[in-house]
């Protein structure tokens, strides 16, 4: 007797398919809000030219242009990646202000957050590069266009 399985990969398949668009819709919503909340205090509670004043301190070269640029990824970009729109653009931009943040800010403490480390900095800036790599998923404003 022989017996068929090809339905049963198209099932795993399909429903695979599905959680992973389903954990990057939870990905993108969560880290979203993260950067928003980061963009929304630069720009309305420290101000830019707190922020700039701060990246002036730790050395980040043209700390006006700098913060400017960062506040507006943070706060813009998060938007754009809750909706899922330019997804791996947003993510790379993220994982490039990250990639910043550590160099000039978080390294020289150490690995922990709780010492001012890296270590949140650094999940936000491999998130930013996940979703550079993968895009945003079924549920995305992207998906929709492609379609």
């Amino acid at each position: 007797m022989v017996t068929s399985t090809t339905s049963a990969p198209v099932a795993t398949s399909t429903r695979g398919a599905a959680t992973t668009a389903a954990g990057l819709l939870v990905l993108r919503i969560v880290t979203g809000i993260i950067m928003i909340v980061h963009g929304w205090q630069k720009f309305f509670v420290d101000g830019i030219a707190g922020v700039s004043a701060f990246f002036g301190s730790m050395g980040i070269p043209l700390a006006g242009v700098s913060a400017t640029a960062v506040a507006t990824i943070e706060l813009v970009g998060g938007l754009l990646l809750i909706a899922g729109l330019g997804t791996r653009i947003v993510g790379a931009l993220f994982a490039a202000a990250m990639a910043g943040a550590i160099v000039f800010v978080h390294a020289a403490n150490g690995f922990l957050a709780t010492a001012g480390g890296y270590e949140f900095v650094l999940l936000l800036a491999a998130v930013g590069v996940a979703l550079a790599l993968t895009g945003g998923g079924r549920y995305a404003v992207d998906a929709l266009i492609k379609r």
